[in-house]
């Protein structure tokens, strides 16, 4: 990253923060130097503030902090686009956003991929997800494997209620086969993105 600081008086870059999930725009905010090296060093988005004229971890009262996925620089070298993953509301008054907008991702395997996600880093044994992502990659594809052929053979038929459901199956099993190799949806959507070009 080749930032250039000295385009402002004050040495501070602009740093435009996005949701990585729904790509929202959540807040705007400051960085120096030192702010964009505890940023990197911790992956927890710290700022310098104008106002207290020092450097602040966006969270550190809250708790709602933002973790680092991404920094870009953009083609000036004097502004950032940065990632997160939010802990909670972002803006100071409980806002999701500080443009007072929702940041819930209305797409529903966003949903469900976030349900994956929690069932993968907050094991239960009662979970069925838990349970796959136990037993490993292997069993992983090799249910994603079974319910492919399952869809394939229901393909044949004229039953599109049970055409449907191993279709949801299939998706479903394919959504944690992605998580436990550490993708999402919108990784695979990227590459056919690029392919269309």
């Amino acid at each position: 990253m080749n930032l250039d600081f000295s385009k402002n008086k004050d040495g501070l870059i602009p740093a435009i923060i996005q949701d990585n999930n729904t790509f929202k725009v959540l807040m705007l905010g400051y960085l120096n130097k030192e702010s964009l090296s505890l940023t990197l060093n911790s992956n927890v988005v710290h700022f310098y503030s104008r106002t207290n004229q020092r450097i602040w971890k966006k969270g550190e009262v809250s708790g709602n902090e933002l973790n680092l996925v991404s920094i870009k620089e953009d083609c000036d070298n004097d502004t950032v686009l940065i990632k997160v993953n939010p802990l909670g509301p972002v803006c100071h008054k409980g806002d999701d956003t500080c443009f007072k907008e929702s940041n819930k991702s209305i797409n529903f395997i966003d949903k469900l991929e976030g349900i994956i996600q929690d069932r993968k880093n907050n094991p239960s044994d009662s979970s069925y997800v838990s349970s796959l992502f136990k037993k490993g990659t292997n069993k992983i594809a090799q249910k994603v494997g079974e319910e492919a052929v399952e869809l394939v053979i229901e393909a044949k038929d004229d039953n599109d209620d049970l055409f449907l459901n191993e279709s949801a199956d299939l998706m479903f099993h394919y959504l944690i086969l992605l998580q436990q190799k550490g993708f999402k949806m919108k990784d695979v959507v990227s590459v056919l993105e690029n392919r269309s070009v």
